[in-house]
Order: C-alpha cells, then sequence, then structure tokens
C-alpha cells in the first residue's frame, strides 16, 4: 500500500470508527484554497474537525505527533470559513484520530479536544 492508498484507508476507517461512536459525518475532504480538513462531523451539540493521521509504524513516533502547530494553525483556518460559509453557531472541537496500520495490527487512537484555537 503506497502512501496515498494507506491516507485513504485511513480516513474511511476514521469514518467508520467515528461513525460508529454516533458522529454524524457532515463532510469529507473539505477544501478552502489549497488546504482540507479530512473530516467534519457532529457529536451531540458540537462540530468536530477531524484530522486524520495514518503510518504504518510509530517507530518515528505515534502518527498524531505530525500534527504540528503550524498544521493546526491550517486546519484552524479551514474550520473558520467551513463555519463562516454554512453560517453555523455551535462549540467547535479539534479531535485528531491516529491510525497505525500494517500487516500485523491496526491500531486507533481517538484524541478529542486535540487542540484548540489560540485566541
Amino acid at each position: 500500500m503506497n502512501h496515498v492508498e494507506l491516507g485513504i484507508f485511513g480516513e474511511t476507517l476514521a469514518e467508520h470508527f467515528l461513525s460508529k461512536k454516533g458522529y454524524q459525518i457532515l463532510d469529507k475532504n473539505y477544501r478552502f484554497k489549497k488546504l482540507e480538513v479530512d473530516i467534519i462531523a457532529k457529536d451531540g451539540d458540537k462540530i468536530v474537525i477531524v484530522e486524520v493521521k495514518t503510518r504504518q509504524t510509530a517507530e518515528i513516533g505515534e502518527p498524531w505527533r505530525a500534527v504540528t502547530r503550524s498544521k493546526q494553525r491550517q486546519i484552524i483556518q479551514v474550520a473558520n470559513q467551513y463555519i463562516c460559509k454554512n453560517e453555523i453557531d455551535k462549540e467547535t472541537r479539534f479531535d485528531i484520530v491516529s491510525i497505525v496500520h500494517n500487516s500485523y495490527r491496526t491500531q486507533i487512537e481517538h484524541i478529542e479536544d486535540a487542540f484548540y484555537p489560540i485566541v
């Protein structure tokens, strides 16, 4: 499985994982300019912006560690645009779904409130 296939696999796995937890998927791969958010969902009365990181190994660190402050700022920018465009007036949360998938295992870690926008 190449890098792109692994990413698509991880996003699909994360979508099913969140749906089973009762999340309503509102949008996938939402783009604004050259930026993208992997999953936008609803959890109860909250809008949840989800970044999915999938790796074949955790040798160099857990996948969620790749969501740097710079990446967080990009995600927040896209989320702001989505919320304004769709006139959403709900609390927003930023989650990460971190996946390690290889021939030996598939491990999913869901980190709620993984980061917050700086005000």
